[in-house]
């Protein structure tokens, strides 16, 4: 499977790094970090390292591979998703790799996922989520749930992360389900 994840940057970036982290060791992963994710973790002093089996693609290259539809990319995330990506994934202004990639899955019809990281949500965002709800796009914010039995921010991050996975028809076992 061909997996694009964008991290763009908003608060939340661990969960992105994090995503990527538990993505399956088979997929063929393609990682584009927006110059604002590269300055959140430099100011952050976050500790980043991507592994081997993930294809680091620059953020301003927008004759990239991923940028192409004919490529057959499978599935696309954005973690954190900030609001600027967001509005301008919902007004097709493809000015980076991220919002062309994201371009790219709606006209395909492909699953993109968007993680957006706000609060709280602004008549603006939540028109944009509700514009691209209806293009397709899985709007899933990263809202925390109880009923998992999460003890620690481990526990509720590995929930949010296996949310999403959820909703990517991943298959995982990151939290304990409803039962």
């Amino acid at each position: 499977m061909k997996f694009v994840l964008g991290i763009s940057g908003a608060s939340s970036i661990e969960l992105g790094i994090k995503f990527l982290n538990y993505l399956p060791s088979d997929f063929e992963i393609f990682l584009v970090l927006s110059q604002g994710a590269k300055e959140v973790i430099k100011k952050e002093g976050l500790n980043f390292n991507p592994g081997e089996n993930v294809q680091i693609l620059d953020s301003r290259d927008i004759g990239a591979c991923i940028a192409s539809g004919s490529f057959g990319v499978d599935k696309m995330a954005i973690i954190p998703t900030s609001m600027n990506k967001l509005a301008k994934i919902a007004y097709g202004i493809c000015d980076d790799l991220i919002t062309r990639s994201a371009s790219v899955m709606l006209k395909e019809r492909k699953t993109l996922l968007l993680a957006p990281r706000e609060m709280p949500f602004s008549a603006i965002a939540l028109e944009n989520m509700h514009k691209l709800f209806l293009h397709g796009a899985i709007i899933a914010p990263p809202v925390l749930g109880y009923y998992s039995g999460a003890k620690t921010l481990e526990d509720m991050e590995k929930f949010l992360i296996g949310k999403w996975f959820d909703s990517l028809n991943i298959s995982h076992s990151l939290y304990k389900r409803w039962q």
